[in-house]
């Protein structure tokens, strides 16, 4: 069953009158019709659509804060949505999310122009979750409706006009601030001309393209001016999460900045909620006043989170360690050291700097916090023993707080997986998911998880459960890239190539610029696919660019690195080098402790040929009991 409908067509045509007409009729069968109105003044901010419908939480990351969301509002109820082409990335995201769990029916009307449509609202129609419905009226010209708007705009007398003016930098505009930035004949001028319309107490322009005549007309000094007089007048009455940021982000534009910490707490909300763009902006706005010690960090993390390690290197550098309370050196370790590691490819870097920092603490917590981290860092340079051995200790210890655990316990879960211990994993990972898990380490669990539904013969859940966690990391970057290579991982082991293939062509794309480690694993999937399906240049390709890119920060991935290269050298038909490379795959996991790893690769060997692959995964099945490694044993042991 579909979720609804989209009414798609060129602005102007009616979609609006219709969506409107389709609500009146249905919305007796549904416990309650609601509105949501995007607008081009509020694209920036992020939940702005739902903020009349839905209090954002005062805290939470993005990912708490959409199942809040869902909680709230996937009650059954027909949510209209006009314009969803304008909607902010984190409203179209939940959109798609209500779209996913069919826990509300949804009419939208969207325009489709030269501006991109967000992806999360694209992939409702291209992926059958809403019918698609085109609106082309016989007749319509667009540059002919254009004229008549920019006359009609023209001709209004200059109280209404005003009006208008207001609503370029602020649609909707509630009545009553209208009405105290002009007065209440210019509101009753602007109604009686046809040029607005009244939702509730709000106005809104009576046609879509009424505020684009009067912005095109306007000059960016114009626009600067309107900012300006509307933070004088909201930032009286403004409240809420969104209505905050709502306000910071018009004031960016204005002459009338709002107070440093203000701004401070804007941009810091904007991170949590993952508008890392808007972060970014706020935060250097409030740089560019006076140095914050908390707007550094804001700033370096979203650039850090954009992929963008070299800026947030640069500006995490500013700060002087020497002047920092202890509280205040944690705050700017961890940051730094993760952007280290990661980022900017550094690992020994990263472990020497969190050691030394280790060296300078003294309280309980804050060496358990380093600790987690250091966890993460040895799980990825391919030391799992060892990472096991102190998550386990930060996850014991009573002065772990939620950023210790976030870290230590999807560290431990993905190595819990790796090492064949999969009744560990789930408990793991949701301790991680509930202490709101910092940046993306929701993924780090999320793949312990999949590796061990696939271990204990599920691969169905795993595929389930990789696509819920890719769909909430919505289509923002870098984290949708991410969750795709979660998903490819899945796809390859069911034996789903051509679709693993073409995830991962993009994921690796748009993960290259970036540090993270989930970066070369998805050359390393990318080649082992193609091999397969014995696209050899392709391969090779692939395979050396995962090469070029692997490094201590991915030394976990050691064994897919080499089970690339037996793919790729199978495509050549070098049936020698790609038996040999299996073996390295099978030697690398199980000199890692990575048991689990090691038998999944040991049937790679037997299907590429290795006469000696039944003898290994017997020993090995017999150390890692589990479904995968029975059904393993019954194909190597089967005849050709």
């Amino acid at each position: 069953m579909r979720a609804g409908a989209v009414l798609i067509g060129p602005a102007g045509v009616g979609k609006t009158t219709l969506a409107r007409s389709a609500a009146d009729r249905l919305g007796a069968e549904f416990p309650r019709v609601d509105w949501l109105f995007a607008t081009a003044s509020r694209q920036t901010v992020p939940f702005a659509a739902f903020e009349p419908l839905w209090d954002v939480p005062e805290t939470g990351t993005s990912t708490t804060v959409l199942r809040a969301a869902l909680e709230s509002l996937g009650d059954g109820r027909l949510l209209v949505v006009d314009d969803a082409h304008l909607l902010d990335p984190m409203s179209a995201a939940l959109i798609c999310q209500l779209a996913l769990s069919r826990s509300a029916r949804l009419l939208i009307t969207a325009t489709l122009g030269d501006a991109p449509v967000p992806a999360e609202i694209a992939a409702l129609w291209r992926d059958g979750l809403v019918a698609r419905i085109d609106l082309k009226p016989p007749g319509h010209d667009d540059a002919r409706l254009m004229t008549q708007i920019k006359e009609f705009a023209e001709a209004l007398p200059a109280p209404a006009h005003r009006i208008l003016e207001l609503l370029t930098v602020s649609d909707p505009l509630s009545r009553a601030d209208a009405e105290a930035l002009t007065d209440l004949d210019a509101v009753e001028a602007a109604l009686r001309s046809g040029a607005v319309v009244v939702e509730g107490d709000e106005l809104r322009p009576a046609h879509p393209l009424f505020l684009d005549a009067i912005r095109d007309a306007l000059g960016g000094p114009d626009l600067r001016r309107l900012r300006t007089t509307m933070v004088a007048q909201i930032s009286r009455g403004s409240v809420g999460v969104v209505g905050r940021l709502r306000l910071a982000a018009l004031a960016l534009d204005s002459d009338r900045p709002l107070p440093v910490p203000d701004t401070c707490a804007a941009a810091s909300d904007a991170l949590r909620l993952g508008d890392l763009e808007l972060s970014e902006r706020l935060g250097r706005a409030a740089l560019g006043k006076t140095p914050d010690l908390g707007a550094r960090l804001t700033v370096g993390y979203s650039l850090a989170w954009q992929g963008r390690g070299r800026e947030a290197d640069a500006v995490l550098a500013e700060i002087d360690p020497a002047a920092l309370t202890e509280d205040e050196l944690m705050a700017w370790a961890l940051p730094t050291a993760a952007n280290q590691f990661w980022m900017l490819s550094e690992p020994e870097r990263a472990t020497a700097f969190l050691r030394a920092t280790r060296s300078k603490v003294t309280s309980p917590a804050a060496r358990v916090t380093l600790d987690a981290l250091s966890a993460t860092f040895t799980m990825n340079a391919g030391s799992l023993g060892k990472a096991t051995e102190l998550a386990d200790a930060v996850l014991a210890s009573p002065d772990a707080d939620d950023t210790a655990v976030g870290w230590a316990a999807s560290a431990a879960a993905l190595s819990s997986a790796r090492m064949g211990r999969f009744t560990d994993v789930d408990a793991l990972a949701e301790r991680a998911l509930a202490a709101g898990q910092p940046g993306l380490l929701r993924f780090t669990s999320g793949l312990g998880q999949t590796t061990a539904l696939l271990m204990t013969g599920r691969p169905e859940e795993a595929l389930e459960l990789a696509l819920r966690i890719t769909d909430f990391a919505q289509r923002r970057q870098p984290a949708r890239a991410i969750g795709e290579v979660l998903v490819a991982d899945v796809l390859i082991a069911t034996g789903e190539l051509s679709r693993a293939v073409s995830l991962l062509r993009e994921a690796a794309t748009t993960l290259a610029p970036t540090g993270y480690s989930w970066g070369p694993l998805a050359w390393m999937l990318l080649a082992q696919a193609l091999g397969r399906l014995d696209q050899t240049v392709d391969a090779g390709k692939a395979l050396s660019r995962a090469e070029s890119r692997h490094g201590l920060k991915s030394m976990l991935f050691a064994p897919e690195l080499a089970l690339a290269r037996a793919w790729t050298t199978a495509a050549r038909h070098d049936t020698h080098g790609a038996v040999a490379a299996a073996r390295e795959a099978v030697k690398a996991a199980e000199r890692g402790g990575q048991r689990a790893v090691a038998l999944r690769v040991a049937l790679d060997g037997a299907r590429l040929g290795d006469a000696r692959a039944l003898d290994t995964l017997s020993r090995l099945a017999a150390d890692v009991d589990c479904a995968f490694g029975r059904a393993a044993l019954a194909e190597a042991g089967s005849p050709a």
